[in-house]
């Protein structure tokens, strides 16, 4: 996927509109701050598909056809768009430069830092499917194995580390991480699960695995002076047990959905979701 500031260099010259939600209120297909990039012939990111960003990239390229520098339109999705979603969006064009590939590469470093992270743990078969279901996501996603020749091939937006014990992982991962335990070894996958599990700030801990495999390793985390309470946040078999597949693709792709409402499950969900529109063109 081209990034907005490789996009807005790639057709600078020839022209660029750049189309941001401003305020969103009530239900709509992206929230404010969604951006999308317009030149005469293609177009990068998103504000929500369908009829409303339709009729956004015809307005960007009558900009483009015109030399119209900027425009602010406000769009009630059901009645003007015919969209059910039914809510209201303020989307503010306006004719890139090169300030904006500036501020894009700043804010796509900003929300790389701020990324959750994701470690896996195992580049099996099903460690491997999770890193490629997960790289085009949100998420600062790293692949750990003890092994030498397992970690070639992933994709480059997976992090892949080498360690002898990768126990020690967890102990330096940041707050709020999530915790996927896979490996090759239910010895070394009960480790991992258990020095997740004293992190009390892991936003997730999953271990692959069988209702029999979560029985021993309680019973054992207990006997190890494991507290009760810690085992309710352990999700053991990952990707919950009501599809009989065991395909690692299966896996990786329930074990992504389990993922991503961990780690960026809303707090509330408020009826009305603006910012400031502070560009100034």
């Amino acid at each position: 996927m081209t990034s907005l500031s490789a996009f807005i260099v790639q057709h600078l010259a020839s022209g660029v509109i750049l189309a941001r939600i401003a305020s969103a209120r009530g239900s709509t297909p992206r929230e404010a701050g969604a951006t999308m990039a317009v030149s005469a012939t293609a177009s990068a990111g998103t504000i929500g598909g369908g009829q409303l960003e339709f009729h956004c990239i015809d307005i960007a390229r009558a900009m483009l056809a015109s030399g119209e520098q900027q425009r602010r339109i406000d769009i009630p999705l059901g009645p003007q768009m015919g969209q059910c979603c039914g809510g209201r969006v303020v989307v503010a064009l306006h004719r890139a430069d090169v300030v904006d590939v500036v501020m894009q590469r700043t804010i796509a470093q900003v929300e790389a830092k701020y990324r959750p992270a994701i470690l896996i743990f195992g580049a099996g078969h099903t460690g491997r499917a999770l890193a490629l279901a997960l790289a085009p996501l949100p998420f600062a996603t790293s692949l750990i194995d003890d092994r030498d020749g397992v970690l070639d091939g992933v994709p480059a937006a997976i992090t892949c580390i080498r360690m002898a014990d990768p126990v020690a992982a967890i102990e330096t991962a940041p707050a709020e991480a999530a915790f996927v335990v896979l490996t090759h070894s239910h010895a070394l996958d009960y480790r991992l699960a258990e020095a997740a599990l004293t992190r009390r700030d892991a936003a997730y801990v999953g271990m692959i695995g069988s209702a029999t495999k979560r029985a021993r390793f309680e019973a054992g985390f207990l006997r190890s002076g494991g507290r009760s309470e810690a085992l309710a946040r352990l999700t053991c078999p990952i990707g919950g047990a009501d599809v009989d597949d065991k395909r690692p693709e299966v896996i990786a792709a329930l074990t992504t959905a389990e993922l991503v409402r961990s780690l960026l499950r809303r707090e509330q969900a408020p009826e009305t979701s603006e910012t400031a529109d502070t560009t100034t063109r």
